[in-house]
């Protein structure tokens, strides 16, 4: 494990910036940082801001100066570079604009947005973060036929199944501890304690603020429910024959296994780094656990379309990997 940093050659707000790294853990890096007085507002997906006077600090606390080209290069291979690509759409603001047009009117519904918002930004999330809930979000889009990113102006709020699913993955890792099953049951009881009171019948008239023109929608207790079933389904990704939203939110929330293959490899450093703190061995017995189970799903996508998309692609990424794992020294 090392931290990184650059030279100060980045000029905004009347002085120069360094990029302060870590090439394996945000745990070490977020330390490090505090440690050295840093806000959390100087942190940015995946490095933190650092003006110039503070650099000769960072140094002397231990962090080893490097190239820029040589910290971009080290922090790809760790897997937690976010691409200048995903970073627009994974800021706060993109995200709450994207929110808002899901429950337009309903209020209350902004709160909840923006403490989701915060909960997708925590910084110990390394693949579980606001790229990922961008991608599950894009990847139902296509499934559904809609063009990915934030509706235009004037579309329709979703309704029914699409806005139970779009529902269903803004939760479904909103708590991310690490601990398969409980982050799923505890992620669904948040979706109900932060939904529940936001029901409100068949209709429902734009509060104090809201754009009327933007229109309104519901929120019935049946909504809410489902949503939590959603949610809970994704620990297994396995939906009954017929389970056309558990069908859309699985694919989805999978649709990264479908990835090429270097974007798939980013998918796996980002999921290692997260472990940072587990033993290789450990980690590649549990790993390989997890692959097996995808593996031996009756399908991995259970949508035509996400098979016809994803599924080939996503078998041979997920056996390549586990035979990197079941072939590294000291596996079993």
């Amino acid at each position: 494990m090392a931290l990184l940093i650059d030279p100060p050659t980045w000029p905004a707000h009347g002085t120069l910036w360094s990029h302060l790294v870590s090439d394996s853990s945000l745990d070490e890096l977020h330390a490090f940082a505090e440690r050295l007085g840093l806000g959390r507002r100087a942190f940015d997906l995946d490095h933190y801001d650092v003006p110039a006077d503070r650099h000769a600090d960072c140094v002397a606390a231990g962090a080893h100066e490097v190239s820029g080209r040589e910290l971009i290069v080290r922090l790809r291979a760790s897997g937690l570079r976010v691409p200048a690509r995903e970073r627009g759409a994974a800021k706060a603001a993109a995200l709450g604009a994207r929110w808002d047009t899901l429950l337009p009117g309903v209020p209350g519904a902004r709160e909840v947005g923006a403490d989701l918002v915060r909960r997708w930004h925590e910084p110990h999330r390394a693949y579980h973060g606001p790229s990922h809930l961008v991608h599950v979000l894009d990847s139902l889009a296509v499934l559904e036929g809609r063009s990915p990113g934030v509706p235009t102006p004037g579309e329709p709020a979703p309704s029914g199944t699409s806005l139970r699913a779009q529902l269903a993955l803004w939760f479904h890792d909103a708590v991310h501890e690490g601990v398969a099953g409980d982050d799923e049951e505890a992620s669904a009881a948040l979706a109900v304690a932060s939904l529940g009171p936001l029901v409100t019948g068949p209709t429902t008239t734009p509060g104090p603020g809201a754009d009327p023109a933007a229109g309104s929608t519901h929120l019935t207790a049946d909504d809410v429910a489902e949503v939590a079933r959603l949610v809970r389904l994704t620990a297994s990704h396995d939906p009954s024959p017929g389970d056309t939203a558990g069908a859309l939110v699985c694919d989805a929330d999978l649709a990264i296994l479908g990835a090429m293959p270097d974007r798939y490899a980013r998918y796996v450093r980002q999921v290692r780094a997260e472990y940072a703190h587990v033993p290789d061995d450990l980690f590649r017995t549990g790993r390989a656990a997890v692959l097996e189970q995808l593996l031996a799903l009756p399908d991995l996508f259970r949508t035509p379309l996400g098979r016809e998309r994803w599924a080939a692609r996503a078998e041979e990424n997920l056996r390549t990997e586990l035979a990197g794992l079941l072939g590294a020294p000291g596996a079993v």
